[in-house]
């Protein structure tokens, strides 16, 4: 569709009466493919997917609005575990150690680990996005009744919300749902789609869950060439509570955020680095670097046309595609610079 298309005046037109002032081109996207799915003669039950599920993610954008500058980490867990549980002390722990330290905890605000999460934060501090099951989960009561909640009809909106907004995760044994939230998590950092995140595998004290699945993944998928042998490094296996808090609170450290500009990778972060270490990190990360080395730098004019974290210190690279799943070994690096802030 064109600027010129009747209906793109149509829409604009619309746009013009409600008020509509910034993002239009995005927001005529939305439109237009509304009226397209008409025009295409989709499908009701197709069409009530597609609403049920923009009308959902409407709510929950609305619903994380407000937060948007705090830190966020979100807890996956099974449903079913009881409050005797030490898993429930585990997940109840982490929550309440980060919520001190100025972390919102998201959860899918059902009961069990859920609920423990929701407890150790607070309800000022938990936001809940829960899933409307005909049999099993209904929202903890402290998410319930509180405006920090959002129910949903569809797994896949309800997993971009628990995901999209954290700059941390926290999975403790669980079902299918939790592996699947959790597999999810690491393909996502493996294939690139999302920026690097810690991610924590909390077990009970001595619990073997995770070192099972580390068992398989060392006996089955790296034997077998399906994934690489270092593609579970990204990730902390622990029964430490203490240990958790500090993988994910470390990681920024330092760290702040990425942005790509064209074939460059831009990585900010909170303390300037020395030229020694801006040095170092080129020796040792040069297999990262399709051309050209890592370099300090000034933030380039897309950065500037946005105002995208100007303040802050920057270094940039040319990555090589193949290795994206590596980034988080040179932010693990740049978070142990000598230079950067201390805990």
């Amino acid at each position: 569709m064109t600027e010129t298309d009747p209906l793109a005046a149509r829409i604009d037109g619309l746009m013009d009466a409600e008020g509509i002032r910034s993002n239009r081109s995005l927001v005529r996207r939305i439109l237009t493919t509304g009226v397209e799915l008409g025009r295409d003669g989709t499908d009701r039950l197709d069409l009530k997917i597609t609403a049920a599920a923009v009308e959902e993610m409407r709510s929950a954008f609305r619903l994380f609005a407000p937060w948007d500058g705090a830190p966020k980490v979100t807890v996956f867990g099974s449903a079913r575990t009881k409050e005797h549980d030490p898993l429930y002390a585990q997940a109840e722990q982490v929550a309440a150690s980060l919520a001190q330290q100025g972390w919102m905890v998201v959860t899918g605000a059902g009961p069990g680990i859920m609920q423990a999460a929701a407890e150790g934060a607070g309800p000022e501090l938990s936001i809940g996005v829960s899933i409307r099951l005909p049999f099993e989960e209904k929202p903890n009561p402290i998410v319930a009744a509180d405006p920090n909640h959002v129910s949903m009809k569809y797994f896949f909106t309800r997993k971009l919300m628990l995901m999209k907004e954290s700059r941390g995760f926290v999975s403790l044994p669980g079902g299918f749902g939790t592996l699947d939230e959790t597999f999810e998590l690491l393909t996502l950092q493996q294939t690139g789609k999302a920026e690097p995140v810690p991610i924590v595998l909390l077990d009970r004290p001595g619990g073997t869950y995770w070192d099972g699945l580390r068992r398989y993944i060392d006996a089955e998928l790296i034997p077998a060439g399906l994934i690489a042998e270092d593609d579970l490094e990204r990730v902390l296996i622990t029964d430490s509570v203490e240990a958790a808090v500090a993988e994910i609170t470390g990681f920024w450290r330092n760290y702040d955020s990425l942005r790509w500009v064209g074939t460059t990778l831009v990585i900010r972060m909170k303390s300037r680095p020395t030229d020694a270490e801006i040095l170092t990190l080129d020796e040792r990360f040069r297999y990262l670097v399709a051309s050209g080395s890592i370099h300090r730098t000034e933030p380039l004019p897309p950065e500037v046309a946005d105002g995208d974290a100007l303040h802050l210190p920057r270094i940039a690279l040319t990555l090589d595609q193949f290795k994206v799943g590596d980034l988080f070994r040179l932010i693990s690096a740049v978070n142990a610079l000598a230079s950067g802030p201390r805990l």
